[in-house]
């Protein structure tokens, strides 16, 4: 194995609450500027994206990561990062000009699902989300209960 390859696999950051908050419609893969710190930092698994969003600048064709944590990396000293800051995200214009409008709709927002590594390219999947109401919350519950009873069930009678 040369020095380059490395045998540790990179962890894929999950949004949990947005499953269990949101309906997620679409789905678009962008990729993120982060400093060296930052990416460090996110192969640690130190970085959580429950409070962020995805904010659409008016004036011009950008995307932002707002409210994602990212810790500081230990090692970094002077050239840290300041961990909640707003990280430009990258993708096409006509992938851009589909979540605004998708924006612009009453009930829709732009949610981070997960943060991983493509080719060493850090990538994050935002899905265009539709807020549930109280009573899908309780559907989805019933139905992984309803699996998980059929699972133990089925576990039973082998």
């Amino acid at each position: 194995m040369s020095k380059t390859e490395s045998t540790a696999k990179a962890p894929t950051i999950l949004n949990r609450k947005a499953g269990h908050l949101y309906f997620v419609d679409e789905r678009f893969e962008v990729g993120v500027m982060l400093i060296g710190s930052e990416i460090k930092s996110i192969r640690d698994g130190k970085c959580s994206l429950n409070e962020a969003w995805v904010d659409v600048s008016e004036d011009k064709q950008e995307l932002w990561l707002v409210g994602a944590h990212i810790d500081e990396y230990l090692f970094a000293n002077r050239f840290n990062h300041l961990p909640a800051r707003r990280r430009k995200l990258l993708a096409h214009s006509h992938e851009i000009d589909k979540m605004r409008k998708a924006k612009e709709l009453k009930g829709y927002t732009l949610i981070p699902l997960k943060l991983y590594f493509k080719n060493r390219y850090a990538k994050v999947e935002v899905g265009i989300c539709r807020g549930k109401d109280l009573k899908d919350k309780r559907a989805d519950v019933m139905k992984r209960d309803a699996k998980l009873e059929m699972a133990r069930i089925a576990k039973l009678h082998r």
